[in-house]
């Protein structure tokens, strides 16, 4: 961290002001410290290197028809390097609620990369020369075309991580699905009994689900490859080298492994952030399943004595701090308050995307962080909730058996053997005497207590009556 102690005087467009000695950054990362003391949070670490990575494409670009020299570019090359290794992480420091457009961060980028290659090269931080934030740095560039290219490409970053997590869950749902194909207990709509059905069917309809909103999610990733670095100020390409908006892409796509490319207006990639909204439409469908799935594990896991108990799920924490030896769902009660969470970020993503004017959308720093927030807490949510209590789930097999039997929905099995209207005696008999059917049904010798527990356990798994 910067000492604050010393200072060093250096000057803008403005006038003077004081920066840190030590401070890498410069004169207009400090205007934005004192201007922005609104959230405390720092810039996302993924959206730091994203932008970084810019800075480094640029150089790269530039060099290639003489704009930067060799040296130049060498010494903005290895400044970079240091900063996506892991270095100066610190020196990162606008607020994530700013100026329109993230023009503090991108100065903030350029200011620690210029005074970086400048020590390099000998010099002092703050002389800016011979590596200038705006001259140099900042080649053929403008905050209006490398802020939404790198939310794009710190989006990109996040997705793998939150796929795998995506994919962790389902594949522990399946895996339970796969174990209890057998554990036959009674299925539940409008939260009444209904007809027979499996812990694996449930499950695995978990598993199903999951994996279709993970599609859904890798569906958005291609467009977010379209960017519109080069465009400049307004999309026009204003002051940028020969060759410029193909060559910084293919080095973006090399330094990020992802299928960087031009976007074929890059005015509409400064106008609009539809597809980084589409983004957050998917996450969102994510989403709204965890929420529904949580509270299943809940309602699944409620008692143990005077709820479902179907379910028992790992204690991971004391349940309070009155009651003792109370455990709580407390893994997807947080799942749920992220999902929560999650999904007021998709709306405010929602009202930035709408309003942005004209030649560019000024919301996108708190748009970016508003999505980062969404995949980052989804992502450890997710994976939270997986391995400290999916992985642990026991399945109450009796209990699912007392339940079972004692549902008067068991009488629908009946209505291929004897009828609809008689199955619908036997249900009210069941209802009123409170005999489970498959006593019934033996009772009136109309099948063996056997064979009518074969029938349950195959319309369960296959849905089919014999």
């Amino acid at each position: 961290m910067a000492n604050h102690n010393k200072t060093r005087m250096e000057k803008d467009s403005l006038g003077e002001l004081e920066v840190p000695a030590d401070a890498w950054y410069g004169i207009q990362t400090a205007r934005a410290i004192e201007n922005f003391p609104i959230s405390g949070r720092r810039p996302d670490p993924d959206f730091v290197h994203a932008h970084i990575r810019i800075k480094r494409a640029a150089a790269v670009a530039n060099c290639q028809p003489g704009w930067l020299t060799e040296q130049q570019r060498d010494a903005i090359i290895e400044a970079c390097d240091k900063i996506l290794g892991g270095q100066y992480m610190d020196q990162f420091v606008v607020d994530r609620f700013q100026a329109g457009a993230g023009t503090s961060h991108n100065m903030n980028s350029n200011e620690v990369v210029a005074n970086l290659a400048n020590v390099a090269l000998g010099g002092e931080r703050g002389a800016y020369h011979p590596v200038n934030p705006n001259d140099d740095v900042n080649m053929g560039q403008s905050t209006n075309d490398t802020i939404p290219t790198a939310i794009r490409l710190a989006a990109l970053a996040k997705l793998p991580r939150l796929l795998e997590a995506i994919e962790s869950m389902a594949s522990e749902f399946a895996r339970i699905a796969k174990r209890e194909v057998d554990t036959v207990k009674s299925a539940r709509t409008h939260l009444q009994d209904a007809v027979p059905t499996t812990i694996g069917r449930e499950f695995g309809a978990y598993a199903f689900t999951l994996r279709r909103v993970a599609r859904q999610i890798v569906a958005c990733r291609n467009p977010l490859c379209e960017i519109g670095l080069g465009g400049s100020a307004a999309g026009t390409g204003l002051n940028t080298s020969p060759g410029y908006i193909e060559n910084v892409a293919r080095e973006l796509a090399r330094l990020s492994g992802e299928a960087i490319r031009p976007a074929d207006d890059l005015a509409a990639q400064m106008q609009s952030m539809g597809d980084v909204q589409n983004l957050s439409a998917a996450i969102r469908g994510l989403t709204l399943e965890l929420t529904r799935i949580s509270n299943d594990m809940r309602l699944l896991a409620s008692g143990p004595r005077t709820g479902l108990g179907e379910i028992m799920l790992p204690p991971v924490q004391p349940g309070s701090s009155i009651m003792p030896g109370k455990i709580n769902p407390v893994m997807f009660e947080m799942l749920n308050q992220v999902c929560y969470q999650v999904l007021g970020q998709d709306h405010a993503i929602a009202l930035m995307t709408q309003a942005g004017q004209l030649e560019l959308n000024v919301m996108m720093p708190a748009l970016g962080s508003a999505l980062f927030d969404a995949m980052e807490w989804l992502t450890n949510a997710v994976n939270a909730a997986t391995d400290k209590n999916l992985k642990g789930i026991s399945i109450d097999r009796e209990r699912c058996a007392v339940f079972l039997h004692s549902s008067v929905g068991l009488a629908t099995l009946l209505n291929t053997h004897i009828g609809y209207a008689k199955a619908a005696e036997i249900a009210k008999e069941s209802e009123k005497s409170g005999k489970p059917v498959r006593d019934i049904v033996a009772e009136k010798n109309i099948m063996d207590i056997k064979d009518f527990d074969a029938i349950v356990l195959k319309a369960a798994r296959d849905g089919i009556v014999e």
